[in-house]
């Protein structure tokens, strides 16, 4: 079985997980429709994405 030679000092611990925080979605809003979105998706609202009509408009329920 293979056993580390040496203890992982504080340092190499902490570099190791500093990449392990949550971070949250990231959210701009539409100039079209004033909505919050994903950046780099559909407005699901509207349907359009980069100022073109890609999917049919969602009717209000």
């Amino acid at each position: 079985m293979a056993v580390p030679r040496k203890k992982t000092s504080r340092m190499k611990k902490g570099q190791r997980q500093s990449h392990d925080a949550l971070s949250r979605p990231a959210y701009v809003e539409d100039k079209d429709s004033g909505e919050r979105r994903r950046p780099h998706h559909i407005d699901l609202k509207t349907g359009k994405y980069n100022g073109r009509q890609i999917l049919a408009p969602k009717a209000e329920a």
